[in-house]
């Protein structure tokens, strides 16, 4: 990939463009296919492109200690249960108060980061521009939390868990994995992942529900290679070059890609509030990256492993 500013903003507005469509393709998945199985089969799939390609480029699989340790922390806590929450609350929380519940990940990557890398810097732009954004996203889905909210408590819940799960790990793999290749620090957690899906769905899910037509074959498709391989290698290539809070920033402007798409694809109206939104969650990227419009600036640039 490109290593200057150009293709950085690049990688960065294709992570949101893809990640927002996936809440589209969960919703689809889960048309045919059980939650836990939709994430078992999510993830098999995209392990397998990684490793096509990790083949094709000659990468080898970083095998030491500290890299065995990360893979089981990231396949467990980035993967198996954050996901597995995920998909299991889209069946009781709507799309939308789900984006906005999962908002909570920038903050909690501003907070650990905070905690645990004391020289990633934060300060008044970055907690503006974060506070700006969710504001935005609340006005977004403002019709969504109305009525009541208790029949979604646990799924609530179970979205917020994962994003703090996912904030977590996202700080713990940028202060200890900068060493790891985008790709092969992907292989092993997406089986694990996916093992733990599989063993969950067959525990806990009736497989005489699934059906095997073309919404299953194309979303499954879509979440494991765009949503899954895509995503994620370009979110750990993005993390060595880029200030991880900025990164999760990310998390703002998908749930309007989302609303976006389902305007597009499900015939979903926009409304004022919408729009007023918008412009929210563009103030707020604005302001966090403040310091950065004048004079374009790459902070921690890592090189990637020779390969």
């Amino acid at each position: 990939m490109l290593s200057n500013k150009a293709g950085i903003a690049s990688v960065y507005i294709l992570i949101c463009i893809i990640w927002g469509t996936t809440w589209l393709a969960i919703r689809a998945s889960l048309e045919s296919l059980t939650p836990f199985y939709s994430a078992s089969f999510r993830f098999f799939i995209a392990a397998f492109f990684i490793y096509l390609l990790m083949m094709a480029r000659g990468i080898k699989i970083q095998k030491d200690t500290l890299s065995i340790k990360l893979y089981l922390l990231q396949g467990i806590f980035s993967f198996a249960i954050p996901f597995g929450l995920v998909y299991w609350a889209e069946q009781f929380v709507p799309s939308g108060l789900a984006s906005v519940l999962f908002g909570v990940f920038p903050f909690f990557v501003a907070l650990f980061s905070f905690i645990f890398i004391p020289n990633e810097h934060i300060g008044i732009y970055k907690l503006t521009g974060m506070v700006l954004g969710f504001a935005g996203i609340l006005i977004i889905f403002s019709d969504d939390l109305g009525g009541n909210l208790s029949l979604y408590l646990v799924g609530m819940f179970a979205v917020v868990l994962s994003g703090i799960l996912q904030a977590a790990m996202a700080v713990m793999i940028k202060k200890h994995g900068g060493y790891l290749h985008s790709l092969s620090m992907n292989l092993f957690p997406m089986i694990i992942g996916a093992v733990v899906m599989l063993l969950s769905a067959i525990i806990f899910e009736d497989s005489s529900k699934l059906q095997f037509n073309y919404t299953a074959v194309w979303s499954v498709l879509y979440l494991g290679f765009f949503g899954s391989v895509v995503t994620f290698t370009s979110y750990y290539w993005l993390m060595k070059r880029i200030n991880i809070v900025i990164l999760s920033l990310t998390g703002f402007i998908t749930p309007i890609v989302a609303l976006i798409a389902g305007w597009l694809f499900y015939s979903e109206q926009l409304s004022l509030y919408d729009f007023i939104g918008c412009l929210f969650v563009l103030a707020g990227i604005l302001t966090a990256n403040f310091r950065g419009i004048k004079k374009l600036k790459t902070e921690e640039i890592i090189k990637e492993p020779a390969v």
